[in-house]
């Protein structure tokens, strides 16, 4: 079984939580039972999360070896130059080594859900929305590429994980899909 699930923010990609107080976990969306995570999405991003019962159908998703895209749409602060988005596309370096080149777009303002709380507004800073799609996935990785290259996340939502898209799905939505 494969489910599609489209994270919230602050959501932590685990069905139980042992801190104090509890934050909200995948248990609270109806999920069926002896599924698991295909993956991670930061606590404080949204979006695509793939889940399943299969082991090694969690392994083809997930292992880096198998070259999965995974397709973010990001909320940067500034308005990102021609050097940034080149530099990002060729790989950038972070502190635990160079990320692997990246394919990178500007978008438009992309229709989305409104986020609770909303991502802070401020008059005198633009921001603008990027499309990044990598084949590797380290820790907050997109958060700390952006942030390298002077443009720092605001808002970060996974849209697609290979061919699974999340097409439509509201927060807190899910669906089985064909693996």
């Amino acid at each position: 079984m494969l489910i599609a699930f489209n994270k919230p923010f602050n959501v932590l990609c685990q069905f139980t939580d042992s801190s104090q107080p509890p934050r909200a976990t995948l248990a609270g969306f109806g999920l069926p039972p002896d599924v698991y995570a295909a993956g991670r999405l930061d606590y404080d991003s949204e979006g695509l999360l793939l889940l399943t019962d299969d082991g090694r159908l969690a392994h083809r998703l997930t292992d880096p070896r198998h070259k999965e895209d995974k397709t973010y749409w990001v909320q940067v602060e500034g308005t990102p130059g021609d050097a940034q988005v080149q530099a990002l596309r060729r790989g950038v370096q972070l502190n635990d080594g160079p990320t692997l080149p990246a394919r990178v777009e500007r978008l438009e303002t992309p229709e989305l859900w409104a986020r609770t709380p909303p991502v802070r507004f401020r008059r005198t800073v633009p921001d603008a929305w990027l499309a990044i799609t990598l084949r590797e996935g380290r820790n907050r990785q997109v958060r700390r590429m952006t942030a390298a290259v002077g443009l720092p996340t605001l808002r970060l939502v996974r849209v697609a994980m290979g061919p699974h898209r999340l097409d439509g799905l509201q927060p807190g939505q899910w669906h089985q899909v064909e693996a």
